[in-house]
């Protein structure tokens, strides 16, 4: 059996398992969990937001393609995952600012840096505690891309922006290098990750990856949005092949087998989808930052 076959098998046999033991649970599998689609649907198009969907997303900001077509960085220039917090904690530029790479810890890395000028680094941080609660306001960060968000816990509008997102899991349906990956991404505090956020004029957006099917961490993302003379810029920084665990969401778990199951291409993350992750990155942040102010100030 290969990995695969077994990550399908225990996706099956746990929420089965739940489903068996909870009867009242059972409901789940004919609840509508919401539907996968690339492109608004009719209702969507009806949302007040919709004015801002692209019919496709805008390419990424020039050094990105260049950085990938210069090949993968050396693992002497890629900063280790324990000095993540010094990467995010220095006060101008790390050696290599966009690139992707693999340690020879087997961690694949991946590091954006997007200009964005007229972009305030709250702006960002309203942005995640808004966009996961329909899929419609997911879509608008790429068009060509993202075709499915919802939240485990839908909290108040009324809390402060971080304790909306902060320690919830959003669940997002997304193509990255062509194939269409089922991922929770659990928003973390900085600090989990040793980094403090009152080091520098902005915010940390940081969390875990993992499969949306079972309860299971693949990697850590942090995106440090600063401010900049003309607005802000945002370092994104990847670390894939990082195993975890988190709590199992039985809700989440059959929502995702309704939509229909998106095996990963593979349990191990190799260079050629760091590059793909790159661009990928690359053009939802370049393409967001263009009408990111706008929205802000009409739906924030």
């Amino acid at each position: 059996m290969t990995r695969r076959n077994l990550v399908q098998a225990a996706a099956a046999g746990t929420t089965g398992a739940f489903l068996a033991s909870n009867p009242a649970a059972a409901g789940v599998w004919n609840r509508p969990c919401g539907r996968r689609k690339i492109g608004l649907t009719p209702e969507e198009r009806a949302a007040p937001y919709a004015r801002f969907m692209k019919p496709a997303v805008d390419p990424p900001q020039p050094h990105v393609p260049a950085a990938i077509a210069a090949g993968p960085t050396p693992a002497s220039l890629i900063p280790s995952r324990r000095r993540l917090a010094d990467d995010i904690h220095t006060p101008g530029y790390s050696p290599v600012e966009t690139g992707y790479g693999q340690l020879p810890t087997g961690e694949v890395w991946v590091a954006c840096l997007t200009d964005m000028p007229g972009v305030t680094p709250v702006m960002w941080e309203w942005w995640f505690a808004w966009h996961s609660r329909e899929s419609g306001r997911y879509k608008l960060w790429h068009p060509e891309a993202h075709a499915y968000a919802a939240l485990r816990t839908n909290r108040s509008e009324r809390l402060p922006l971080r304790e909306q997102f902060v320690s919830n899991t959003s669940y997002v349906d997304e193509i990255i290098g062509g194939h269409l990956d089922q991922l929770a991404i659990t928003f973390r505090e900085p600090a989990r990750f040793g980094i403090d956020t009152g080091r520098f004029d902005g915010v940390a957006i940081c969390g875990t990856v993992g499969t949306a099917f079972v309860p299971v961490d693949v990697g850590i993302l942090c995106h440090q949005v600063r401010a900049t003379p003309n607005g802000s810029e945002m370092r994104s920084r990847f670390y894939l092949n990082v195993p975890g665990t988190r709590a199992y969401d039985p809700v989440g778990a059959a929502c995702a087998f309704q939509r229909g199951i998106s095996l990963p291409r593979s349990m191990v993350f190799d260079r050629r989808f760091g590059a793909a992750l790159l661009r990928h990155c690359g053009e939802e942040m370049n393409h967001l930052a263009g009408f990111l102010p706008e929205l802000y100030w009409e739906f924030g």
